[in-house]
């Protein structure tokens, strides 16, 4: 199984929508992601995320399936620096950081009193439950911390057994490559990737950037037939906006993206 999560493009937050260098960003995007053999297409249902998979839904003659757990993860907690405040969960500076390491415990990051404080473990516990209910439809069923993987299924295994003959190991390839695409947001996304490679959200929220319309590939890796494990193939990929000639966007990153 191969998980595709896009990103949506440079977005106009006040209206839902795309901005201009958005719309160029989701037309590069289309140009990269129109090939595709995907078997099914899923979307958050706010509209930066449904503009940016339109097009490329349309031109595979598909409706994404509307998932409204796929939202942006935006439920707030207290606010550590004005009492009575409220801030993103996802969202702390590295004093802070440093001071709760607790947050970053794969089991225990939700009895932090500040994730306590706007119940974000059930949240996050919620879109989990939602998401492996939607791969058990697939055959991949959630079992501690790995899947199994569809009865008779093939190992993947042999992608190790190098013979100087790559190429013709992807082409004759014969274990699953059923591929799901998800147009959603940079903080669901990273809640999703964090459950799929068993790590503490909050690792993924302040470890990793995914740039607006960038590509992130999480496949299924079955060493051992029946078991699967999700790993990383590309993370914030935006080679379409660098072959277009298009800037990344800097929205959600407090660094200059790197464009090279």
């Amino acid at each position: 199984m191969r998980i595709i999560f896009v990103r949506h493009a440079e977005p106009d937050y006040d209206t839902d929508s795309l901005t201009e260098k958005g719309k160029r960003e989701a037309r590069l995007l289309f140009e990269r992601a129109r090939k595709w053999r995907v078997d099914e297409f899923y979307s958050s249902p706010m509209g930066r995320a449904r503009e940016t998979g339109r097009r490329i839904c349309e031109a595979a003659r598909r409706k994404p399936v509307i998932l409204d757990w796929l939202e942006e993860f935006n439920f707030t907690v207290d606010d550590y620096e004005n009492p009575g405040g409220r801030i993103l969960c996802r969202d702390f500076v590295p004093g802070y950081l440093n001071g709760n390491p607790l947050l970053f415990d794969l089991d225990r990051w939700g009895e932090a009193g500040i994730m306590k404080s706007g119940g974000i473990r059930e949240e996050y516990d919620r879109v989990c439950e939602a998401f492996d209910r939607l791969l058990e439809r697939y055959g991949y069923k959630r079992n501690g911390y790995c899947y199994d993987s569809p009865p008779g299924h093939i190992s993947s295994s042999g992608f190790m057994e190098y013979d100087g003959k790559t190429l013709e190991h992807y082409k004759e390839d014969k274990s699953d490559d059923t591929t799901l695409v998800f147009f959603c947001h940079l903080g669901i996304m990273s809640l999703l990737i964090a459950h799929l490679i068993n790590a503490s959200p909050c690792t993924i929220w302040h470890g990793f950037f995914m740039p607006t319309s960038s590509v992130t590939v999480v496949a299924a890796e079955e060493r051992v037939p029946g078991k699967a494990y999700f790993r990383c193939q590309l993370v914030g990929c935006t080679a379409h906006l660098r072959a277009g000639g298009e800037p990344v966007s800097y929205y959600g990153s407090f660094a200059t993206p790197f464009m090279l």
